[in-house]
């Protein structure tokens, strides 16, 4: 059982067994029994199944990146990130696709959209916590952008409080600080870093 049709199965492993626990809207719990490249005997591991992600890096023509700020129930904390969403359909596994879902989430959760002449750009995709999940993102690059005139259309189940664009010297003092400490937001400025989209020197 896999939640993501999105990983391709990697040669030299095998499914010998499996045992769901709990499947939901957004998770499931199912712990496998796989045959791997170094272990054919097999092992056992738990993991938790999670939906495909985007995850978007808002910059605007002055090459400031607009961060949301969330309630976060699960760490009791409210946080600055950048705008995320899961992939609900399963069969928007093209880019052309991800790349209109990254532009849904982004116009929800900012109220930002593409200026005239702006684009996105895909980053690659990352792991948020192998070790016990497949939840995974692909990640995208919009500039420039700018405020729409529609505004923000936050969902009801969000908890989003702010959205302010922030400079690289404010990113790198808030990532100093441990005010910017999301998975999401970390790898992200990593990859705008790595790409040269983004200075933090």
């Amino acid at each position: 059982m896999k939640f993501s049709s999105f990983l391709p199965d990697t040669p030299g492993w095998e499914m010998i067994g499996e045992e769901a626990h709990y499947a939901g809207a957004h998770l499931s719990v199912v712990t496998h029994h796989v045959r791997t490249p170094s272990r054919k005997g097999g092992r056992r591991w738990t993991v938790v199944h999670r939906k495909a992600a985007v995850v978007v890096a808002p910059l605007t023509a002055e090459g400031n990146l607009v961060l949301i700020r969330q309630e976060r129930v699960p760490i009791r904390a409210t946080i600055w990130e950048v705008p995320a969403g899961q992939i609900d359909d399963e069969g928007k596994c093209e880019v052309a696709d991800m790349e209109a879902v990254a532009l849904s989430e982004m116009r929800e959760e900012t109220g930002y959209e593409l200026a005239i002449g702006g684009g996105l750009v895909p980053l690659g995709d990352f792991f948020t916590s192998p070790g016990f999940t497949d939840e995974h993102s692909y990640f995208f690059l919009a500039q420039p952008v700018q405020p729409g005139a529609a505004g923000h259309a936050h969902q009801e189940s969000e908890a989003i409080l702010d959205c302010q664009a922030f400079t690289p010297r404010q990113l790198r003092e808030m990532i100093a600080a441990n005010e910017i400490r999301d998975a999401n937001t970390l790898s992200m400025c990593a990859k705008l870093v790595a790409g040269g989209f983004l200075s933090l020197s």
